[in-house]
């Protein structure tokens, strides 16, 4: 074998050799978070799971306390959140632009485009409407009851309520809005009759405009699913398990359920 032939050979074996270092240098990691020093995490805001107040520029709410105590606790690094909407998280997880996605309801479909962790807490659609309207009847009990002509159904574009409503809807019109605060502006101002929203978000709407609002838990349920965080789907098994025995712990102690009533609370005190 000549010269040549070995030169050529042994560059072969080291780009054979440095290929999966560099995949794996690449994939979304704890060890390259932990190298640059930040966790960044994908943020669409709804209360009160993510809240973002304009004033002082701070994210809170039940995910994003999570999002900074793993940085923190965990990974030993800083939180630094990056705003989106629901129609462009899932893309941004999947090109990068952020290392968790939060608040993010585990389906099926996203379950094709990202990874997620166990779920933090379990959430469902309530329909919260204008006591009085007289489209709706007077105690209405499914979704059949708000799915007749006439009727608006808000939901937040790119949510997993706007899948659910979708799904079932055959004679209400829906109304889709970019943005939570503008969808319970919609219900307020009357551009809309019925408002599909996580039973949390609802609880704090209603609470906050108890002389006009109420709502209900339909069934059968519009959808049950748990609410988790979400990753790149290269994220490796070893890592995805530190993110899990995280939030295990939190539920398991009851954490999780005492941050959720405080930030509920917490809006509802803001809003009296």
């Amino acid at each position: 074998m000549s010269k040549t032939t070995n030169m050529i050979g042994g560059l072969l074996l080291a780009a054979s050799l440095a290929a999966p270092a560099a995949a794996q240098d690449g994939a979304a990691s704890w060890a390259n978070v932990q190298q640059s020093g930040v966790l960044r995490c994908g943020a669409a805001v709804y209360p009160p799971f993510v809240s973002f107040d304009p004033l002082t520029g701070e994210y809170s709410g039940l995910f994003a306390d999570l999002c900074r105590m793993y940085a923190e606790d965990v990974l030993g690094v800083r939180a630094e959140f990056v705003d989106t909407t629901w129609d462009n998280i899932v893309a941004g997880l999947q090109a990068n632009r952020w290392d968790l996605a939060l608040a993010l309801n585990q389906t099926p479909q996203r379950a094709l485009a990202v990874g997620f962790s166990d779920a933090a807490i379990p959430d469902q659609i309530s329909l919260a409407y204008r006591q009085g309207n007289n489209k709706i009847p007077a105690t209405p009990a499914s979704f059949a009851d708000f799915d007749v002509d006439g009727v608006t159904v808000i939901v937040t574009s790119g949510t997993y309520m706007d899948r659910a409503v979708t799904a079932v809807a055959r004679n209400a019109e829906i109304l889709r809005l970019p943005s939570g605060d503008e969808a319970r502006l919609a219900l307020m101002s009357g551009r809309g009759d019925v408002l599909a929203d996580p039973v949390d978000s609802n609880t704090v709407y209603v609470a906050s405009n108890e002389d006009w609002a109420t709502h209900i838990i339909p069934e059968p349920a519009l959808s049950r699913q748990g609410m988790a965080m979400g990753v790149n789907r290269s994220m490796s098994y070893q890592d995805l398990q530190s993110l899990n025995f995280f939030l295990e712990e939190l539920r398991a102690t009851g954490r999780i359920d005492a941050m959720l009533a405080a930030a509920v609370q917490q809006i509802i005190d803001e809003n009296q």
